[in-house]
C-alpha cells in the first residue's frame, strides 16, 4: 500500500447491506481504508474471501479487498461510523457503537428514514451527523453488491447547523462514489424522500416495474405523498428536490398540470434505472423477511396524529406490507386499485347505486382502514379533560371539537354555540344531506355530550391507554368513544359517495349533572328533527330502546326541640318521624313494575340529648313508566306526619322523564337490528335504569334510538373502558343505519 493509501481517512461501515456496500466500494477504490462490519455471517465470509464485487449494469464485476467482521469479532475503537443498518435495526447497532466511539468519533446516518434523532440521543449531538442517500443499489448475493448508479446524497450537521470543516471533509471523500454535497438542510431532503420512499413503498404491494405502477395509479401516488407534505409543511421544513424527484407538484393544492408532468420525469426516470423494482419488494419477494419502512415511517405518522392530520393511505400502504410479510404470494395490482379508490379518488359513475348489503360491507371496509385513525382520534379526544364543574376545561375541549369536527367532516352548513354562565356551552352543527331519496327530508339529530364525571388532574394518572384491542381512561365509554363512531361514520358515507340524510349533531357540557341548563334547548333543536340517535355507551352491546324516569327528591321534616333527658316528652322528634316515613317510603317499592325508590342520605338533629328539631332524607326514585311517575308523584304529595306535632315537605322534581318503547321507537329499534344483520351480527335491545338526554326528547315526542355508541363497560368507574373493533363495528352499524334512513 502506498504512502498515499495510509493517508487517507479510515472508515468503519456498518451495515454492509445495499447502501452501505456501495458506499465501501467507493472509498476503497479510493484508497481509504475501510472496514465493514456486518451481522450476517456468510456475507461477512464471501467479503473476506472476494472482497467486495460490485456488479455493473452491464453485468460485468468488480472486486476490491475489504476488511470484513462480524460485530462479536470487531476488536478497535470507532472514529467514523457510516451507519447503514436498516432503520428498526438503528438503535441495537448503535448501542453496539456508542462504548467504541472515539470522542472525537461520529456516526453518519446513510439510512432510509429519520434516525439521526435517535442515534444523538444515544452518542451525543456533537458526534452525530445528518445525510440523505437515494441509491438503488442491491445485494445480489452474499459478498456482492448490484450497483444501482448514481443518485443524491447529501450530508450536513443535525438540527440544520451550518455546514461545518467534518462535513465538508467528508463529503469530498464521499464524492468518489458520485454527486455527494453539504446542505444545511438536510431534513428538507429527508422529508421529500419520505414522500418519494412511501411511492416506492407502495410500488411493493405489486410485482411489477416501479414506473409503470407509478404511472398507472398516479392519484393514490399523489394522495399519499401529499399526505406526508402536509406534515412537513406544518413543520415548516423546506422541501428539497433530488434526482429527478421534485416534491413541490406533490404538495396539497398542486396544479394538476404541473404535478402530471412531475409524474412523467419521475417515472421517465426510473425506467432509466438498473433495477426496476424496490428493495422493500425484494425484502418480501425474495428474501422472506420483515420491511424497514413500517418502522421508519412511525415519526411521520406521529408527528400527523399530533396535528390532527389524516395518514389514510400511508397507513393502508403499511398496513398492507405487513401483510405481504406472511404471504409475498398475495403481491397484487388489485391492491394499488384499492388506494385508488380510497377518499373518493375512484367514485362509481354517475347514479351507480349500491345494493344494501354491499353498502354495509364497504362502509365496514373503510372504517377498518382507518382503524388506527380512529383510535388516535379517541386518545386526542380523551386528552381533553372535560369535568362538568370544570368550566375553563370545557370550553377547551369544546374549542378542539370544533377544529376536529371541521377537520373530520369539513365545515358544517351552520352553526350555533348557546352560551351557559354555569355549565358547559351547547353546539348545535346541521350539515345538509347527501344522496338522500326519502320522502322525510327532516334532519337525524345525532346526540352526545362532552361532559365527564371524571375531575379534573384525573388524567395525570390514569391517561388514555390502548392494551391490544383494550382501550381505558377517562370518558372513552362515556361517551367519547360514542362521538368519535358518528364522526367515523359520517365520513365513511361521504367519502363513499353514499347517501346519507341532512343531520343536526348537538353536543352539551352539563349531561352528567342532569342537563339543567341544557334540555331545553336540546328538545328545541329536535322538534324540527326526524327522530334522534344517542350516542350513549350500549348496555353490554345492546341498544336501549327505554330508560327510567328519575327523580331526585328530599323529605324534610320539621319537629321540636327540647331536652332528651330532663323533658323527654316536651319536644317533637323529627329523626323519630323520618324514621316513621322511610317505612312509608319503601312501601312505594314496585319492582315488578320497574319502581325503585332508595334512600340514599339520611340527616338530622344536633346532639344526642337534643330532641331533633329537623331532619332530611335525600331519595332517588327510578320509574319504568309514567303511570308509575304519576303514581310516585301523587303518593310523595300525600305523605303525611303519624306525629301531628311535626310537619313534613317535599322537594325537588323528576329529574328526567320516562324513555318509554313506544312504537316510533320500537320501529326505529327493527332499522338498527336489520343494519346490523347486514354487518353480520345480531343487535339485542334493553331497557335501563340509568337516563340520558334522550329521555327528554322521548317525552316531546321526538323518536329515539339509544345506547348506539361505545361497547363497554365501567362507566364512572376507574375499571371505564371499550375496545378498538367494537369502534368499528358500532360507527359502521351507526352509517348503515344512515343510509338506510337516507333512502326509507
Amino acid at each position: 500500500m502506498s504512502d498515499t493509501t495510509q493517508e487517507r481517512t479510515a472508515y468503519t461501515i456498518v451495515g454492509a447491506g445495499a447502501i452501505g456496500g456501495t458506499l465501501a466500494f467507493a472509498l476503497a477504490r479510493a484508497g481509504h481504508p475501510v472496514t465493514l462490519v456486518d451481522t450476517d455471517r456468510a456475507h461477512v465470509d464471501a467479503l473476506r474471501t472476494h472482497g467486495l464485487v460490485l456488479v455493473g449494469a452491464d453485468g460485468g464485476r468488480t472486486s476490491i479487498p475489504v476488511t470484513a467482521t462480524t460485530p462479536d469479532d470487531f476488536t478497535g475503537p470507532l472514529e467514523r461510523v457510516l451507519l447503514a443498518v436498516k432503520a428498526q435495526a438503528t438503535r441495537s447497532a448503535v448501542d453496539w457503537i456508542a462504548p467504541r466511539l472515539a470522542p472525537d468519533g461520529y456516526v453518519v446516518s446513510v439510512q432510509n428514514g429519520f434516525n439521526e434523532e435517535l442515534i444523538a440521543r444515544l452518542v451525543g449531538d456533537d458526534r452525530t451527523v445528518a445525510a440523505f442517500v437515494n441509491i438503488f443499489a442491491d445485494v445480489a448475493e452474499p459478498g456482492v453488491i448490484q450497483d444501482g448508479g448514481p443518485g443524491a446524497l447529501v450530508v450536513g450537521e443535525p438540527g440544520g447547523a451550518p455546514v461545518s470543516d467534518r462535513v465538508r471533509a467528508l463529503v469530498a471523500d464521499l464524492q468518489s462514489w458520485g454527486p455527494a454535497r453539504a446542505s444545511d438542510n438536510v431534513e428538507g431532503y429527508l422529508w421529500a424522500k419520505a414522500g418519494f420512499g412511501a411511492m416506492l413503498a407502495a410500488t411493493a404491494l405489486a410485482d411489477a416495474p416501479m414506473a409503470d405502477l407509478i404511472d398507472r395509479h398516479r392519484p393514490a401516488m399523489a394522495r399519499l405523498t401529499a399526505e406526508i407534505f402536509a406534515v412537513a409543511d406544518r413543520r415548516g421544513v423546506t422541501l428539497e428536490a433530488f434526482d429527478a424527484f421534485d416534491p413541490r407538484p406533490f404538495r396539497q393544492g398542486a396544479d394538476s398540470a404541473v404535478r402530471d408532468a412531475a409524474f412523467d420525469r419521475l417515472t421517465a426516470w426510473l425506467r432509466t434505472q438498473p433495477k426496476d423494482r424496490s428493495g422493500i419488494w425484494r425484502d418480501l419477494a425474495v428474501r422472506h423477511r420483515p420491511v424497514e419502512v413500517t418502522t421508519h415511517y412511525g415519526d411521520v405518522i406521529d408527528h400527523a396524529t399530533d396535528m390532527g392530520l389524516p395518514t389514510t393511505l400511508l397507513r393502508s400502504v403499511l398496513a398492507g406490507l405487513r401483510e405481504l410479510e406472511g404471504a409475498p404470494h398475495t403481491m397484487s395490482e388489485a391492491r394499488l386499485d384499492a388506494l385508488d379508490a380510497l377518499d373518493g379518488l375512484a367514485p362509481r359513475s354517475a347514479g351507480q347505486v349500491l345494493p344494501a348489503d354491499e353498502q354495509a360491507e364497504a362502509v365496514l371496509r373503510r372504517l377498518e382502514l382507518h382503524r388506527e385513525d380512529m383510535v388516535a382520534d379517541l386518545a386526542a379526544y380523551t386528552a381533553r379533560g372535560s369535568a362538568s364543574d370544570d368550566l375553563e376545561a370545557l370550553d377547551a375541549c369544546l374549542a378542539w371539537l370544533r377544529q376536529w369536527l371541521d377537520q373530520r367532516l369539513g365545515p358544517p352548513e351552520t352553526e350555533e354555540i348557546i352560551p351557559r354562565a354555569e355549565a358547559g356551552d351547547i353546539m348545535i352543527r346541521r350539515y345538509p344531506a347527501r344522496g338522500a331519496t326519502a320522502a322525510d327530508e327532516r334532519p337525524v339529530m345525532l346526540v352526545g355530550h362532552y361532559d365527564t364525571v371524571w375531575p379534573t388532574g384525573t388524567l395525570d394518572d390514569w391517561p388514555f391507554r390502548r392494551e391490544g384491542d383494550t382501550i381505558s381512561g377517562p370518558g372513552v365509554f362515556d361517551m367519547k368513544a360514542g362521538l368519535v363512531q358518528a364522526v367515523w361514520a359520517l365520513r365513511a358515507l361521504d367519502v363513499l359517495g353514499l347517501p346519507r340524510p341532512a343531520v343536526t349533531l348537538v353536543l352539551n357540557g352539563d349531561e352528567e349533572t342532569g342537563s339543567l341548563a341544557s334540555h331545553e334547548a336540546l328538545v328545541e333543536a329536535g322538534r324540527d328533527c326526524r327522530l334522534a340517535l344517542v350516542f350513549e355507551g350500549a348496555a353490554d352491546g345492546a341498544i336501549k330502546t327505554a330508560r327510567k324516569g328519575v327523580g331526585l327528591f328530599t323529605l324534610t321534616v320539621t319537629g321540636s326541640e327540647a331536652h332528651a333527658g330532663l323533658d323527654p316528652t316536651a319536644g317533637a322528634s323529627a329523626v323519630d318521624e323520618l324514621a316513621r316515613q322511610i317505612l312509608r317510603l319503601t312501601e312505594l317499592r314496585d319492582h315488578a313494575a320497574g319502581t325503585s325508590l332508595n334512600v340514599g342520605v339520611i340527616e338530622g338533629g344536633t346532639r344526642s340529648n337534643v330532641t331533633a328539631g329537623r331532619a332530611h332524607a335525600h331519595l332517588d326514585v327510578r320509574v319504568a313508566t309514567d303511570a308509575e311517575r304519576q303514581r310516585i308523584a301523587q303518593a310523595l304529595a300525600d305523605l303525611r306526619p303519624v306525629d301531628a306535632r311535626t310537619r313534613l315537605e317535599v322537594t325537588g322534581d323528576w329529574n328526567r322523564p320516562v324513555f318509554e318503547r313506544n312504537e316510533d321507537v320500537a320501529e326505529l329499534a327493527d332499522l338498527a337490528k336489520a343494519s346490523a344483520r347486514r354487518l353480520g351480527h345480531d343487535l339485542a335491545e334493553a331497557s335501563v335504569g340509568g337516563a340520558s338526554d334522550g329521555n327528554f326528547l322521548v317525552a316531546a315526542g321526538i323518536p329515539v334510538l339509544d345506547g348506539i355508541g361505545a361497547v363497554g363497560h365501567g362507566a364512572h368507574a376507574r375499571s371505564e373502558r371499550t375496545s378498538v373493533s367494537d369502534m368499528i363495528t358500532r360507527a359502521a352499524l351507526a352509517a348503515t343505519l344512515l343510509t338506510t334512513l337516507a333512502e326509507k
